[in-house]
């Protein structure tokens, strides 16, 4: 790959300085808009996860006694939305631009952000209202497809790893972000119990936070911040030295086995990881009698904990991967610490939890609408605390591999129906991921909860390892090496030299 980016900026000098590919401003710009792509990710993941922890007791407090089955309904439907509108929103993307399928989806963001912070005007269709804003949240937040897909073709190939974990790092970002930021509000506290007008409290506030970052993120795709370049195509053709992109694009041919293997494994990693984000209050608050505000406050404590550790770990993943293949840390760094936390939270403590002493009581396992509770084993904090700090590890390690692999086998080919399937993988699994979760938790408790998916990710490990061979990028030296020798570098001998000596 370095020769070939040597080759790249070997004809740049030929052209004169500016580049047969792009000039240095033309570089500066397409950078800049990658930067906003990266922000739209940070932003629609936060904007997913910041309700996580508040949305059971803000139904709670618009309806009370709402059951674990509507908070699951509640959680799943928004990435429903974003399943079923992200082919449309890709296809108005390709057949347009980019832009107007951003500033469409964004306004669509920020008008449903507002309904969710207004639902006690709702009242008594809060939970209709609740389930509407959270499916139009959904929809707005397809343009994540359209993202990755102007992402891979705004980048060359030498700067594909980098781009795809740098978007990776902003959704992981977003996502342990998004609850820090609702326990911050939890000092306004649950706000009057009914009033005719707006009001900010402890659960309005994450609705008007993604008002306020969604209007922010409308600005950031005006003309003047936010300019199309999409310059992998031309990198093929060029490196190929074919008259057209399409007649370029047509040698490309993605590995079907280990893409779809990737794909198979992103949905299960993000299944694990919105299962903790989604049980993660109603579990304490059933195992460890925390009331609704000290849930809020110590998952939020917890879980910027958790960003502070991805961070490190995403600031850990280059040198590792000098020391240890990138395979090698997907499987036993990513999936291997994921299975162990869903194993660290099955119950293993002496005794039953603390039953709730009646519906307001706000802490403790309500045994007459969840019966395991008098038969269940309690699990400890020390338990729950080490599984939460390996899922801390093992999440953005994982889904940061994942998608760089993921890239790197499809090759320098456009991606955008790839990076769709991917992100519909993601969206599936976090829409039938909480409906699954919260119904099996509500009925069999955390043992057939955290059992089935300690099993789903030590499948998946499996699957991964059975592929391993193939998880790795088309070589240019298979098929076409003689042939892309020659037309890539005419003149000099050396660039093809490389290749051939680094093997030996």
């Amino acid at each position: 790959m370095e020769w070939l980016k040597g080759l790249v900026r070997g004809g740049a000098r030929a052209e004169g300085g500016e580049g047969a590919l792009e000039s240095a401003r033309e570089r500066r710009q397409r950078w800049r808009s990658v930067y906003v792509i990266y922000f739209t990710m940070f932003q629609m993941s936060l904007g997913f996860s910041i309700v996580l922890t508040g949305v059971y007791p803000y139904l709670d407090k618009l309806e009370p006694g709402a059951s674990k089955e509507a908070l699951g309904l509640a959680v799943g439907i928004s990435p429903l939305g974003q399943l079923l509108a992200s082919p449309l929103l890709g296809l108005w993307a390709n057949r347009r631009s980019c832009r107007p399928a951003m500033l469409a989806s964004l306004a669509l963001f920020v008008a449903a952000s507002a309904l969710y912070a207004n639902l006690h005007l709702a009242r008594p269709h809060a939970r209709t209202f609740m389930l509407v804003a959270r499916a139009l949240v959904g929809v707005a937040s397809a343009n994540v497809a359209v993202a990755r897909s102007y992402l891979s073709a705004a980048t060359l190939a030498g700067e594909r790893t980098r781009a795809v974990a740098g978007a990776s790092l902003a959704q992981v970002l977003g996502f342990v972000v998004g609850p820090a930021l609702q326990a911050a509000a939890a000092p306004l506290g649950p706000g009057p119990a009914y009033t005719a007008a707006p009001r900010l409290d402890m659960y309005t506030a994450a609705g008007w936070a993604n008002v306020l970052l969604g209007l922010v993120n409308l600005v950031c795709f005006l003309p003047f911040c936010f300019t199309e370049h999409k310059i992998a195509a031309r990198e093929a053709m060029l490196l190929r030295g074919k008259e057209t992109e399409k007649e370029a694009l047509a040698e490309l041919k993605p590995d079907l086995v280990s893409s779809w293997t990737l794909v198979g494994a992103f949905f299960v990693l993000v299944f694990n990881f919105v299962l903790l984000e989604t049980l993660a209050t109603p579990l304490t608050m059933d195992q460890f009698a925390w009331s609704k505000r000290q849930a809020l406050q110590y998952m939020g404590a917890l879980m910027s904990a958790g960003a502070v550790v991805a961070c490190v770990v995403f600031a850990l993943i280059a040198p590792l991967t000098k020391i240890f293949e990138e395979r090698a840390l997907l499987v036993w760094g990513g999936f291997l610490l994921t299975a162990a936390a869903s194993l660290l939270c099955i119950p293993w403590g002496p005794g039953a939890p603390p039953l709730a002493a009646g519906v307001e009581a706000g802490g403790g396992c309500p045994v007459d609408r969840q019966p395991w509770c008098a038969t269940s084993r309690v699990l400890t904090l020390p338990q729950f605390l080490l599984g939460y700090a390996c899922v801390s590890v093992g999440y953005p390690l994982g889904v940061t591999l994942i998608q760089t692999i993921f890239s790197k086998v499809l090759g320098p080919r456009p991606q955008g129906v790839w990076q769709g399937v991917l992100t519909g993988a993601g969206c599936g699994s976090r829409a039938l991921g909480p409906v699954f979760v919260s119904g099996v938790y509500a009925r069999f408790g955390p043992d057939a909860t955290f059992a089935s998916t300690a099993a789903l990710t030590l499948a998946a490990l499996l699957a991964l390892r059975l592929v391993y061979a193939r998880l790795r990028p088309p070589a240019p030296s298979a098929p076409p090496p003689t042939e892309l020798q020659p037309l890539s570098a005419p003149a000099p001998p050396a660039p093809p030299a490389q290749p051939d000596a680094a093997p030996v």
